[in-house]
């Protein structure tokens, strides 16, 4: 249950911010990146053998949370934007408004925490990753994703509010720093990260934020989905995905 914790004001999102939430909201049953994210998420999921609570951190629309739920989790959505509780609220998500920085939940609740795509937008990203280890049980599991590579920055990044990314080596001191175990780290991205790279930095303008055309949306599906298949984990790609541990 959701708990009243100082925190200090919180900036207001911005117009893009919310023309990027609402954008999200319709087209990520279909775009190949959300699918991708959704079939990371399952498939960890299934080497946890019991579930349990979990906290979806960042949740937007609440799509993670709806994959918890799915799986047998009892899944609760935190995010900073009202709109976006109101849309998780809406696919009837258990959601509440709060800070990563400042999470309103008690301590030591969690069998589980994630946050997909968060701590990237977070100036402060120490704090926020203090926030996960402090509402994880002991011997608790936290998923995390972010951008990764600063050789990849390019107006994209500034539309959707992100203020770095990562390497192997930053992402890995932020999960250590914060108290936690890394148990794993690997890569996404590593077959499409040529062709996402040539579209970011051809023009300094946002209209890659536009839907993809179907053709492009399902050759970078299928190509995500090889990728799954082949041993291309430590590779460059265009994303990172962690896997740590709250010690017990």
């Amino acid at each position: 249950m959701p708990v009243e914790r100082a925190a200090p004001d919180a900036v207001g999102l911005s117009l893009v911010d919310t023309i990027e939430l609402q954008r999200i909201a319709r087209i990520e049953d279909g775009n190949w990146w959300y699918r991708e994210r959704r079939a990371i998420l399952s498939a960890e999921l299934l080497r946890i053998s019991v579930p349990g609570t979990a906290v979806d951190i960042g949740a937007a629309s609440g799509t993670g949370s709806r994959v918890l739920a799915e799986h047998g989790w009892d899944a609760t959505a935190i995010d900073l934007s009202p709109n976006a509780v109101a849309l998780a609220r809406a696919h009837g998500v258990e959601a509440y408004e709060g800070d990563a920085r400042y999470l309103p939940l008690p301590p030591c609740e969690y069998d589980l925490a994630l946050a997909l795509d968060v701590l990237e937008h977070v100036e402060e990203d120490e704090r926020a990753a203090a926030e996960i280890t402090r509402v994880l049980r002991p011997g608790g599991i936290a998923l995390v994703s972010v951008p990764c590579d600063m050789a990849l920055w390019s107006a994209h990044d500034v539309a959707l509010g992100r203020v770095r990314r990562y390497s192997r080596r930053t992402l890995a001191e932020l999960v250590e720093g914060a108290g936690l175990v890394l148990e794993r780290m690997w890569s996404r991205g590593v077959l499409v990260r040529p062709f996402l790279r040539l579209l970011r930095h051809r023009t300094a303008r946002r209209e890659d934020l536009a839907p993809l055309h179907p053709l492009a949306n399902e050759a970078l599906r299928l190509t995500a989905a090889l990728e799954r298949r082949l041993p291309l984990a430590s590779w460059p790609g265009t994303r990172l995905f962690a896997r740590a541990r709250r010690p017990g």
